[in-house]
């Protein structure tokens, strides 16, 4: 007769101990389900923030290749420049140097400039070179100086490259205009990197074992030009650098 009230307090008991084993395996569901969802999370982070760097990259190579067309002063499409204003260099005393005697004053008017840059024309870096991650004036020029309108260049303004406007941009990173804040779109900056005349025909170039080319440069100016784009995020930046010598055809 006193069995069936033990069997009923056991069967509670059971009870209480289900409900527990029960609870844990929703907490741990729920840690599973909060795992996931971060790891969802990072991995979007991480395909975004590498999309928005191949974007910044891309940008920075259509930069390096808008300043060769300023060095040989051509449009985007390779034909004779031919503007006003910025456009071609034809409004501004910056030049890029045709011949030997150019070469001289272009270097003076830029080493007037505490930046040592005017238009997007340089003298050779000294000192700080990458400038894009120097904020302190003291040890060198600093990005925020060379991001400025009078300083650096932006995509199509020296060669009239179409950038579309702000609702059917062409490239949304190198879209700008006069209001487009310094840290955003891209620059580029072309130092001019001027050799001896003698360089003309030193034969630098190889071609093969003892077989050597002329530089053929007119006049005697290697060009080094920066680019910089930043991309759609913030901390998003890119910087290419390339070395442009523009070799002079023989007829």
């Amino acid at each position: 007769m006193l069995r069936a009230p033990q069997a009923r307090h056991r069967r509670h008991r059971q009870r209480g101990v289900a409900l527990f084993v029960v609870i844990v395996f929703v907490m741990l569901s729920m840690l599973l389900a909060l795992w996931a969802s971060r790891t969802s999370l990072f991995n979007e982070m991480v395909v975004g923030n590498d999309a928005d760097y191949q974007r910044a990259f891309e940008a920075a190579q259509a930069l390096l290749q808008d300043a060769e067309l300023d060095i040989r002063n051509q449009k985007s499409d390779g034909s004779p420049c031919a503007g006003t204003g910025d456009v071609c260099r034809a409004g501004i005393g910056e030049q890029i140097p045709l011949e030997a005697k150019d070469v001289g004053p272009l270097l003076a008017s830029l080493e007037a400039h505490a930046s040592k840059c005017s238009k997007g024309l340089c003298l050779k870096r000294v000192g700080k070179q990458d400038f894009w991650n120097n904020s302190d004036a003291s040890e060198g020029v600093t990005l925020a100086q060379m991001a400025d309108a009078a300083v650096g260049a932006r995509y199509g303004q020296f060669t009239g490259a179409g950038t579309g406007d702000s609702t059917n941009p062409i490239n949304p990173i190198l879209q700008w205009d006069s209001n487009t804040p310094a840290t955003q779109g891209g620059w580029y900056w072309i130092e001019v990197l001027p050799y001896d005349e003698s360089a003309k025909t030193a034969a630098l170039i190889v071609d093969a074992p003892n077989n050597y080319l002329p530089l053929n440069l007119t006049p005697s100016v290697v060009y080094r030009i920066t680019a910089l784009a930043y991309g759609r995020k913030q901390g998003t930046l890119v910087v290419l650098q390339q070395t442009y010598a523009p070799q002079k055809t023989k007829d």
